[in-house]
């Protein structure tokens, strides 16, 4: 081979690589090589969120998709949801539990004092974030954990700081209702929160006050059953709805299911607020006098009863047990009744038209007795 057509193929094996090296620096900006942006980015939005963790470490790229939130957003819109459950059995700390892949991951310890992790609290997930309420030596405060960040942050305040309200989310909003102020006064205010924005919003007054009460969203309106009325004694037995389109309360008599197996005329001191869960636009309760999970009846306003709770879930007078809705589940997160074990279990249900019946997710070593619980879907 001639020096000049060793030259000429030189020179093309040369031109070869500039253009390879051309081409790998426009697509360094692509997420996924050879896809755009937003087949990229649909790619991405039906992994797990399990391994979002991982995909942040790859590149700049993945990694900043996961803390900007664009992720969560566009399965907001593609309607694609997994559900966490969040719970603490110690008043120094939070857990996760994935029960997709059965996974339980601690968080990152809070920033807050030692009289916040030491009061009564308060807990409720909206969009990517879990709230916590509490109250430190100046009044009452909320912190918040960001899945997007893996971090706490001390939270924007309500218009009125109250604790012992209903809660419930909606995607990125949620709606707190009731509680009584730093005074002691039982409200009937309520406020929506919007995670996207971080503001809060006051809402029209219940016709009711009451604390101690419990919340849940169903077929897009928000409810608020039972508590104490003004007078702190008096066990409620109304409901009342919530209509986010005309902004209106509406209130349903003796909506609210029987306390102790009985009408709720005599209600045991210091009773939980009702155990109540939402799956499907279905409403349950769990009444942990006798041991006994029932379903709501819209077209009758009446309760039946459908079947037993977990045999080895105890709680005392309703607390220290968590009855949440999971997707298409029914979770219960309590202690067993083992003397001198301190292990929470984790039982759920896939809810059908039949009896409930409990599959065991997990064993926790952390307590038997559950503070707070709130379970994020995103």
């Amino acid at each position: 081979m001639s020096r000049k057509s060793i030259k000429i193929l030189d020179d093309s094996i040369e031109g070869d690589k500039q253009k390879n090296v051309q081409k790998h620096a426009g697509e360094s900006s692509l997420l996924i090589p050879r896809l755009d942006y937003d087949a990229s980015l649909n790619c991405l939005a039906r992994l797990s969120r399990s391994d979002y963790g991982s995909i942040a470490v790859l590149n700049q790229s993945f990694r900043s998709l996961v803390k900007n939130g664009e992720l969560y957003q566009l399965r907001r819109k593609m309607g694609i949801t997994e559900h966490w459950v969040y719970f603490s059995c110690d008043v120094l700390k939070w857990e996760a539990f994935d029960p997709n892949r059965n996974r339980l991951m601690q968080l990152p310890k809070m920033s807050s004092n030692l009289c916040f992790m030491l009061s009564d609290k308060e807990s409720l997930t909206v969009g990517t974030e879990l709230l916590v309420f509490g109250r430190e030596i100046t009044g009452h405060a909320i912190y918040k954990y960001s899945i997007l960040t893996n971090s706490w942050v001390k939270g924007m305040k309500m218009n009125t700081s109250r604790c012992l309200f209903g809660s419930a989310s909606l995607g990125e909003i949620a709606l707190l209702a009731g509680g009584c102020d730093q005074h002691g006064n039982i409200l009937s205010s309520s406020e929506l929160y919007n995670s996207d924005t971080g503001t809060w919003e006051v809402l029209p007054d219940m016709n009711t006050p009451r604390r101690m009460c419990s919340a849940v969203f169903m077929d897009g309106k928000f409810y608020v059953l039972g508590g104490v009325g003004v007078d702190k004694t008096t066990q409620l037995t109304c409901g009342e709805e919530f209509d986010l389109k005309t902004r209106e309360w509406r209130k349903i008599p003796d909506m609210c299911p029987s306390r102790n197996g009985g009408d709720g005329a005599n209600p045991v001191s210091g009773e939980a607020p009702p155990l109540i869960a939402v799956v499907n636009n279905v409403l349950f309760a769990a009444d942990y006098a006798q041991h006994v999970v029932k379903r709501y009846v819209k077209d009758k306003n009446s309760w039946v009863t459908i079947g037993s709770l977990p045999d080895r879930v105890t709680s005392v007078n309703g607390w220290g047990m968590a009855f949440r809705s999971c997707g298409d589940k029914l979770v219960v997160i309590g202690g067993p009744s083992l003397q001198g074990r301190m292990v929470t279990e984790v039982n759920a249900w896939v809810v059908d038209e039949g009896e409930p019946e409990w599959n065991l997710l997990a064993r926790v070593q952390s307590g038997n007795f559950v503070y707070n619980c709130a379970v994020m879907g995103c």
